[in-house]
Parts: structure tokens; sequence; C-alpha cells
């Protein structure tokens, strides 16, 4: 049997890396899975002319790693923890990393509201495995949360979430949000009884999604909310305020393949309410 594909998470010197490492070790733990901890050095800096300081850099990340795998020792002494220094662009070295790990972890900025920066949504938008996106001074909610609308990958999304509810001993929201018709009628667009008709469409989708849950996970307690007037994205970071998980699909429906990240995803990870995973087709669901 192969091993198990750990846990990674990516760190720097920031309060929101350091929440994102503990998040990852308390769930490796919880998962009886291995912890990798990862930084990354820029190799730009391994021009002849810049090369001193590649070394003062690659030994302040070694000495970055030393700090986090002492602090994840001390508070999970039985976790299998391994600790790597990566050279290239961050970005893509998490990216590339990503398809050795069950999920990959990062910390927002710590600035901006909270958003990731542009080369760890470069990360996340790359990696082939759930990115979880953990945000400092976030205080542990309750409930799993989870965005719907019909499409494939939401569908996935969906029942990750149920089985990380259902693991974690929570309740689970499905929230299906989309600019309902009630707008398009306000901006004159379809008939009325074309609005109608869609909406009882993503009603019917939404109930289906209930009905699959319920039978899947018959002691899972779901709710379903249904947002036609706020944006998808406001929607989602609004409802998931406090919760302790929201779970999303990399892209939407009327998503383009050639866009890794959907427009929701990114509006959502620009203020991530509470710690996010963002779920992959092309990985099992419930990769851990």
């Amino acid at each position: 049997m192969a091993p198990a594909k750990p846990i990674a998470v990516g760190i720097t010197n920031t309060p929101a890396s350091d929440a994102a490492l503990m998040w990852a070790a308390a769930r490796a733990d919880r998962l009886k899975a291995p912890l990798a901890v990862v930084t990354v050095v820029d190799d730009r800096w391994m021009a002849s002319e810049v090369l001193p300081y590649f070394e003062v850099l690659r030994e302040s990340g070694l000495g970055l790693l030393k700090e986090a795998g002492e602090k994840v020792s001390a508070a999970y002494p039985g976790l299998s923890l391994s600790l790597k220094l990566l050279e290239g662009g961050v970005g893509s070295a998490l990216g590339a990393y990503s398809k050795e790990a069950a999920m990959l972890v990062l910390g927002t900025s710590g600035h901006s509201r909270g958003a990731l920066t542009d080369r760890a949504l470069q990360a996340a938008a790359t990696a082939e495995c759930p990115v979880a996106v953990i945000g400092g001074g976030q205080e542990a909610g309750r409930g799993v949360f989870v965005g719907v609308d019909g499409s494939e990958e939401s569908t996935q999304a969906v029942a990750y979430a149920a089985a990380e509810a259902d693991m974690l001993g929570e309740e689970l929201t499905v929230l299906y949000a989309f600019t309902g018709p009630n707008r398009w009628i306000a901006a004159g667009l379809p008939s009325s009884s074309f609005a109608t008709h869609v909406l009882e469409e993503e009603q019917i989708v939404l109930a289906e999604t209930e009905a699959g849950l319920r039978q899947d996970y018959p002691d899972l307690t779901v709710h379903t909310v249904m947002e036609t007037v706020v944006e998808p994205a406001a929607a989602l970071v609004r409802a998931a305020s406090g919760a302790r998980l929201l779970v999303l699909g990399s892209r939407g429906k009327g998503g383009f393949e050639r866009l890794l990240l959907g427009s929701t995803v990114h509006a959502v990870l620009a203020q991530p309410p509470c710690p996010t995973i963002i779920t992959r087709m092309h990985v099992p669901q419930h990769g851990d």
C-alpha cells in the first residue's frame, strides 16, 4: 500500500501563516495523516550578483521551518511531521508540490482585508489537490457551509462538505446563490413566466441536492438556503461568517475551462469569512 499523502501547509512569517500551520496540524492529527510544513525561497535571488542574499533567505527559511516544527511537535507530539524547503516561484513551487499532497493549506496575507497574495492565489489556482485558506484572527465557529449552483464541480463540493460536516459533528448549510429572475425582470430582460420557470428549476436543483444528502447521511442535519438578491460571493461571505468551514468548487456553472478559479471563488478568497476549502474536479471526493 502506498504511504498516505500528507496535508501540506505553506508557511511564511505572518500571523495568518501561523494560524494556517496550527489548523493544518490539528486536521492532520484528527485524520491521523502526516503533515508536511513547506516554505519557498524565491530562486530569483540565485543570480550571481545577489547570490549572498539567496543564502541568507535560505537560512531564514530553514529557521522558519525549524521553529514551525517545534511548535507543531509541542502541540501534537505523536504527529508524523516533515519539513521541506522549496526553491522557485512561490505560486508555481507550491502548485507543483501539491501533486504530492492530500491538501494544501495556505494563510492569507494579513493585509488587504485578509486576502491571499497574488502568489498564494496562483498556488490555490494551480494546485492539484483541495486547497484550504485560513485567515489570522478567525475564531473557531460552528457549522459547515457549501456553495452550490447545479454545476458538476459544486456537486462534488457538496459531497466533500457533507463528509466534513459528518466527520466534525457539525450541521451542514447548502447555499444556492445566483442572480435571481426578479433582478432580470427589473432590468427588462425576460418575461415573468420565464423568470418563474428559471426560479422553479433552481429550486428543484436545491431540493434534489438536499434529498441526496439525507439519503447518504441520514443523521446529518441539513439546512438549505436560496439567495436570489445578493451576489453569490457576497451571500457566501455573509452566510459563512463565523462558520467552522466553507466549501466551494473551484469553478461554477458557466465557468470557462481556461479559468482555474471561478469569479465567485476569487471574490470569496478576497475576504474569506472562515476557513475555506476549494475542491477540485480531478481528485476523489473528500480527498484526505
